[in-house]
């Protein structure tokens, strides 16, 4: 999912992150803010919550997008065809279908519950279609930056089906799919990189209460997507719809009194030279100009 026609380039240098700002100890919330109205691809309507004006990046995040409707007009033409280069995209099904295909012959179906990691690396044109399954399409879309090392690595997948993701039970009234990572000891399917990625969709029960553990350094949110709950210590309330970034520490208080399911996500942060521009995300300005040279003559 990209812009191909993004409004202006963006050069920057890491700054000084919220997690980089506070003490050791429990994490807090250091902001916390809503998403925005975006569409992307040929029209697809969405909630971008990092890569906004408000959040433009934390740190190897580059975008969160939250798709969703039960209205197939809001996203049914879909991701036609479109290149990347230089980051990961991790799309995570919550509900319906998305037909992958790209030009090096990969085709494969995300369905309700799977998950598809992919490193783009040195550049690959693919398609992500929606296939309407009783109307509801649900999910979000991450992406993640690379390395200056590992930007031109060789593409690759890693598809996960909804069988392959397993569950922790941490606590009463606690459920956690485990995407990336370990919780409890519990490790996700996803063969982690240098941002080290930690990535969990989190179900609380009314009243429920949960303490996770992150690995200390590493830049961390939780989104709640459905229901209400508080995040950090002091705790703050997060109703549907908000983004907590969290300073630094070694763990997350989490709870909710009314039930909430929210994702939670940190990854090591890189601390590179940021160069991108739509679908490219490179290091300086001559290595973005090279991506589309490339892209332009039918090297990717």
């Amino acid at each position: 999912m990209t812009d191909l026609n993004p409004p202006a380039l963006k050069i920057s240098r890491p700054s000084p992150s919220p997690a980089a700002a506070s003490a050791l100890g429990p994490r807090r919330v250091a902001w916390s803010g809503r998403g925005m109205a975006a569409s992307d691809g040929a029209g697809v309507k969405l909630n971008r919550v990092i890569g906004q004006p408000a959040l433009q990046d934390l740190d190897p995040f580059l975008m969160l997008d939250e798709f969703g409707s039960d209205d197939p007009s809001a996203y049914i033409a879909g991701f036609p065809d479109h290149p990347h280069r230089g980051f990961e995209t991790v799309t995570y099904m919550l509900a319906g279908r998305m037909r992958h295909r790209d030009n090096k012959g990969n085709e494969g179906l995300l369905e309700a519950g799977s998950v598809q990691w992919m490193t783009a690396g040195r550049g690959i044109v693919h398609s992500e279609m929606p296939e309407q399954e009783e109307g509801l399409m649900q999910g979000f879309q991450l992406w993640l930056n690379l390395p200056a090392k590992d930007k031109m690595t060789a593409p690759r997948y890693q598809d996960i089906a909804p069988d392959r993701i397993p569950v922790a039970q941490p606590a009463p009234g606690v459920s956690v799919k485990v995407l990336a990572g370990e919780l409890g000891g519990v490790r996700g399917p996803v063969e982690a990189g240098a941002t080290e990625p930690f990535y969990v969709d989190i179900r609380l029960e009314p009243g429920a209460a949960l303490d996770v553990a992150l690995p200390i350094g590493h830049n961390a949110f939780a989104y709640v997507y459905e229901g209400s709950a508080e995040a950090g210590t002091p705790a703050q309330a997060l109703e549907r719809g908000r983004i907590a970034v969290l300073s630094d520490g070694d763990g997350v208080r989490l709870a909710s009194a009314a039930g909430a399911r929210l994702i939670l996500v940190a990854g090591k942060p890189l601390r590179e030279p940021v160069a991108k521009y739509g679908p490219f995300v490179m290091n300086t300005t001559d290595e973005l100009r090279q991506a589309f040279a490339d892209y332009q003559a039918g090297r990717f």
